[in-house]
């Protein structure tokens, strides 16, 4: 049974492990300990998605919560994608978020197709 949660922590190790697996760590420093350390210490706003007590989903932002949250870390685990576990991160991130605050990513290469289709408009520049 999946789950999903903004109040509970993961370590760097977790983070680091669902980057690996959802193809995001490519692009992503894995190696550096104390980056992924800052990387999860020093996130606004983090949403979780477990199966059971495995990290499986994660959505890690920077947000002032009331103009702009820059999403800059959306994670899942390959074996779970397709499932919608992505869209409803971006919905549990949206709800912890005033209503005139405006999500703002860049998406990777391979996830260029996948943003439109779930109400994102493409900014070209």
């Amino acid at each position: 049974m999946l789950t999903y949660s903004s109040d509970q922590s993961i370590t760097p190790r977790e983070f680091r492990d669902v980057l690996v697996r959802s193809t995001l760590g490519e692009r992503r420093p894995v190696d550096d300990e104390s980056v992924m350390r800052g990387m999860v210490e020093n996130a606004n706003l983090l949403i979780t998605c477990r199966d059971g007590d495995r990290l499986v989903g994660g959505a890690r932002s920077v947000t002032d919560f009331h103009f702009c949250c820059y999403l800059s870390d959306l994670a899942v685990d390959a074996e779970y994608q397709q499932q919608g576990i992505g869209r409803r991160l971006i919905e549990e991130t949206a709800r912890c978020l005033q209503p005139s605050c405006k999500i703002i990513l860049l998406a990777a290469p391979a996830a260029e197709d996948y943003y439109p289709r779930i109400g994102f408009d493409p900014h070209p520049s």
